[in-house]
């Protein structure tokens, strides 16, 4: 399906409504205070309809939290980056892009509600598998096979890894839309960021 057409655009926007009624409730009820239907009901739509987008509110909650990419956003990055920007440059535009605050918000909740629902867990590691599946896409189509596959896939697995202390808390970083103001002592997003790509471009020399 041509991802500009009207049908997939309205498809899309038809479970982000259902994704986003799920995640809402699970954040006001918890997972086990709402069913299918409280998610239809919210989001205006019937259960076929749920049924032909997710095979469970499991599933709704985590895809609430899917990072969408905004194809032209992409295509423009791709455009800029020079053609001698390393891998390991691309990414780090690539990454940054992508964790905007909102989505980093969002996956805190989801990590806290894993923590409590472990049904969620095998859903919220989907996502986190998805991140590494667009890294190494930007990476195929900037070098074409000019690294091996085992290269991409162990750089980007180290990219995806080091959000994880921003995405489940365990590190005092501020999200990109908080003032260190909120938090003196926290590191700012981007201070964190450099820091980890630093490690990744010294090969984790100090």
């Amino acid at each position: 399906m041509n991802k500009n057409s009207l049908r997939f655009i309205k498809k899309e926007a038809t479970a982000q409504a259902l994704a986003n009624a799920a995640f809402e409730l699970a954040l006001e009820r918890g997972l086990d205070g709402f069913v299918v239907e409280d998610v239809v009901q919210r989001a205006g739509y019937s259960r076929r309809t749920f049924a032909n987008h997710y095979s469970c509110k499991e599933e709704a909650v985590v895809m609430a939290v899917e990072p969408m990419n905004d194809i032209n956003e992409f295509e423009n990055l791709l455009d800029e980056l020079h053609e001698n920007t390393s891998p390991v440059d691309a990414l780090y535009h690539f990454m940054k892009m992508q964790l905007t605050a909102e989505l980093l918000w969002k996956m805190r909740h989801l990590s806290s509600l894993s923590k409590r629902y472990p049904t969620l867990e095998p859903y919220r590691l989907s996502v986190l598998h998805q991140m590494q599946a667009s890294a190494q896409n930007l990476l195929s189509q900037l070098f074409h096979g000019r690294y091996p596959e085992g290269y991409a896939h162990l750089l980007t697995g180290a990219v995806v890894g080091a959000s994880l202390p921003i995405i489940d808390g365990s590190f005092n970083v501020l999200l990109p839309d908080q003032s260190t103001s909120d938090n003196p002592e926290a590191m700012t997003f981007d201070q964190y960021w450099d820091t980890m790509f630093s490690y990744l471009r010294n090969g984790f020399k100090f």
